[in-house]
């Protein structure tokens, strides 16, 4: 049994944690980048599918051809932030089973038979699950994330996963220190007996 987290370590990962638009200007290295991901390979999905694929934004070329695949406020966005994520799902994530979930070798074959549109359902909805992680692990090693939709889907696919065969973009998030004082209020959040059912 795990005991519970310090009041401020919850603090850190959910309570005062906020969402940011501006960062320090203050580079995130390859190797705080490897240690978030090698937080979010250990969230639980689906039959242990990682269908996640990201691409992190780095350079200038990769932010500037990023950017004006986005809304507007995205695109500033991008181009200002340390980093910007491309979390991205595999739809063909069914081929790497027999690796990642070896004690159930029939499963690639029963995926090999579900149509397309059934594995991007669940390609996505594994995908988003660690692209949660992502931003729960960038929290806990001290770092802020903008996670956020307002993109051309298509067009970043064929920008960063042409390469990449049955790889489709499901949302991007900037990522550095935050810059202080920068967000916008707490916005509401409802209590427990608002939208639970203990049934």
């Amino acid at each position: 049994m795990s005991a519970a987290l310090s009041d401020a370590a919850l603090d850190q990962l959910f309570r005062t944690a906020r969402t940011y638009n501006h960062y320090l200007d203050k580079p995130v290295g390859q190797d705080v980048l490897a240690a978030i991901w090698d937080l979010v390979k250990f969230g639980p999905t689906s039959a242990n599918s990682l269908p996640a694929r990201i691409v992190w934004c780095v350079s200038d070329e990769a932010k500037g051809k990023l950017a004006p695949l986005c809304s507007s406020t995205n695109a500033e966005k991008v181009r200002n932030a340390p980093v910007t994520a491309i979390i991205g799902m595999d739809v063909n994530f069914h081929d790497n089973l027999p690796e990642f979930f070896p004690h159930a070798p029939a499963m690639k074959t029963m995926m090999d038979g579900l149509p397309e549109a059934a594995r991007e359902a669940m390609a996505l909805r594994n995908s988003s699950l660690q692209g949660a992680y992502f931003i729960i692990a960038a929290r806990a090693l001290g770092l802020d994330t903008g996670p956020m939709s307002g993109f051309n889907n298509a067009a970043v696919d064929a920008a960063f996963f042409a390469d990449m065969p049955g790889v489709k973009s499901n949302f991007i998030a900037t990522l550095g220190y935050g810059e202080s004082g920068t967000p916008h209020a707490r916005l509401p959040r409802p209590d427990f007996a608002r939208f639970n059912t203990i049934a």
